[in-house]
């Protein structure tokens, strides 16, 4: 494959979520950069399924161990820096994580914060539109079993 730098990059990103008096609540985190509020993602990894490469970037930005599902969410798109200048444009398409428990120690623990927020307040916290969207209309049971 003969990809420019120009072409459209692809990432995946877990929507972590627990159930709190049987309702959703989903997991932020901050950007390294800015410190605006994400969900975790990454580029693709070799051998691991897109779902299976979403739990992982969980885990490495979050801390999260969880069970991932297959079914994507969505997409969102948006513009990664890579420099003060410079940025590539992104999609990332979101898998859900049903986290089991938050570890204190992870690959990027005090890089980041991490907060738990009902989905009209995540919605309003992130910044991209789409993902804000998905992170509205998500609900566990919307999930095939």
């Amino acid at each position: 494959m003969n990809a420019r730098k120009s072409d459209v990059r692809t990432q995946f990103a877990a929507l972590c979520y627990r159930m709190r008096d049987e309702k959703p609540e989903i997991l932020l985190i901050t950007s390294r950069g800015s410190g605006r509020w994400i969900i975790p993602k990454g580029w693709p990894m070799d051998g691991m399924t897109p779902s299976e490469s979403a739990l992982t970037e969980a885990w490495e930005e979050a801390g999260v161990r969880g069970k991932v599902y297959d079914q994507c969410l969505g997409l969102f798109s948006y513009h990664k820096a890579i420099g003060p200048e410079r940025g590539i444009p992104c999609v990332a398409m979101v898998y859900p994580v049903r986290v089991k428990s938050l570890a204190p120690d992870y690959p990027e623990a005090g890089q980041r914060k991490r907060a738990w927020y009902r989905r009209k307040k995540a919605a309003r916290l992130v910044t991209e539109p789409e993902l804000a969207q998905i992170v509205a209309n998500f609900h566990p049971r919307l999930l095939g079993r």
